[in-house]
């Protein structure tokens, strides 16, 4: 099978809107009305966000039907589209061509399917703080990401169970007004894996790999080290200290060569 006829019978369809909670809720129900997957979004300034589906051409079309819908019920203003049998070139020069790469073949719930993420935007970012710490303060939520769109606008993404998160946002409404300007909220319950994996994730939640650490007891005394020949000094978590201050502790957890054994004294 060529490239080409691999793309014969997919499309792309794209809904834009002028909020980044807006246009979460509506990839969430084109997730839940159609066959598609969610690329990501396309974020162009002035607050402009757009949804990317890809799928079977009926499946995208169903889909972005639904997008443009819930746009209205949203009182958003909205921009449609559907490619029929896109070229591969044009997938893979838009922004979003690393993801449908990423793509998996199965659908269903995600790994938080009974929890829930909540979006409240703001215009103005001393507001969406504000409100931010206001949510995490009123209900057992976590603060995942923010997202900023352009045109002052600024999103916090919180997760949770369904009742905490809702209980959040309503305090953070409240909150944000207060401060400053409230723009739009959100709340989507199990969310699917597509939507889950294109939100925007702070970096204090990505795993780090940590240095394989070996503790290895430092003798009695300094002058057990110093009978070993040509031992200079000990490299501990990647800084050089002089023989002299080892002395000072006893326990260690230490980057060290394979030592010889230690001397033995005949005399003893």
């Amino acid at each position: 099978m060529s490239l080409l006829e691999d793309y014969t019978d997919t499309a792309l369809g794209l809904v834009s809107v002028g909020s980044f909670p807006a246009i979460v809720g509506i990839a969430d129900t084109m997730l839940k009305s159609a066959g598609v997957h969610l690329v990501g979004y396309e974020k162009i300034g002035s607050g402009l966000c757009t949804a990317v589906v890809r799928g079977g051409i009926a499946d995208v079309r169903l889909a972005v039907e639904a997008g443009a819908e819930v746009a209205e019920q949203y009182g958003q203003p909205a921009s449609t589209l559907v490619i029929a049998r896109p070229m591969p070139n044009l997938e893979a020069v838009l922004p979003i061509g690393n993801r449908l790469a990423q793509l998996a073949s199965g659908r269903g719930n995600s790994r938080l399917s009974n929890q829930a993420v909540g979006l409240l935007e703001t215009r103005g970012f001393p507001a969406m703080v504000g409100a931010a710490d206001a949510m995490l303060k009123a209900a057992d939520v976590v603060l995942a990401a923010h997202e900023v769109t352009g045109a002052g606008l600024c999103t916090a993404i919180i997760r949770g169970n369904v009742a905490n998160v809702a209980i959040a946002l309503d305090v953070g409404m409240h909150e944000a007004e207060r401060i400053g300007e409230l723009h739009a909220v959100m709340l989507v319950p199990r969310p699917l894996d597509d939507l889950d994996q294109t939100l925007p994730l702070a970096s204090c939640w990505l795993e780090k790999p940590e240095p394989l650490r070996m503790p290895i007891a430092i003798k009695e005394q300094q002058k057990d080290l110093l009978a070993i020949p040509d031992l200079k000094q000990i490299t501990v978590e990647k800084e050089e200290i002089p023989l002299a201050e080892v002395e000072i502790v006893k326990e260690l957890p230490l980057f060290l060569a394979e030592l010889p054994p230690e001397p033995q004294n005949p005399q003893e």
